[in-house]
């Protein structure tokens, strides 16, 4: 997973607990948390991985976790984040604190799901910035997202959070494609 971001952003450690296929399994659960609103499968998800992370040596230090944020219109009509859920169950198992609104989105973009890999990288470029850059200065995040394909949107938020002195990013991700 780490060679997703090598040449790209400075990250300890990054890992995804599913392989994800398109019409597999796992594609239907991530679908249930994110397009149909089920999100006790975010949060079983994040349990069962943080179980697994929390004694690790490369996971088991974070002091924070931080979803990916949506831009406010996109949350609106969603309803919720779904890497908020995923965040949640990570923190629980591993006994840390985790924060919605450390970082958020401030400009809407369009969907990635249909681009290719620069065409990814453009859309998501410089639209994170730090919300409470206290919470996390000189701390090691724990970056979350629900899928990983290209590691843009990683990419871009780990940036913004590594602008802050003495500060480290980790990534867990529910899947990578």
């Amino acid at each position: 997973m780490v060679k997703h971001f090598w040449g790209k952003v400075d990250v300890n450690a990054a890992a995804a607990y599913y392989y994800f296929n398109k019409g597999e399994k796992v594609q239907h659960l991530i679908h249930q948390l994110k397009y149909k609103g089920k999100r006790e499968v975010g949060i079983f998800v994040g349990e069962a991985y943080g179980t697994e992370l929390k004694p690790s040596v490369l996971f088991g230090n974070a002091d924070i976790v931080v979803p990916v944020p949506l831009h406010a219109s996109k949350l609106r009509a969603r309803g919720f984040n779904q890497s908020d859920f995923f965040a949640e169950g990570l923190s629980k198992a591993m006994d840390i604190p985790f924060s919605a609104d450390a970082l958020i989105k401030n400009l809407p973009t369009e969907t990635q799901t249909r681009k290719h890999r620069y065409e990814r990288y453009e859309n998501v470029d410089r639209v994170f910035e730090l919300n409470k850059p206290a919470l996390m200065e000189g701390k090691h995040v724990l970056l979350v997202d629900d899928v990983i394909t290209t590691g843009s949107t990683l990419t871009s938020c780990a940036e913004a959070i590594l602008e802050l002195p003495g500060t480290q990013v980790s990534i867990a991700a529910m899947a990578c494609a």
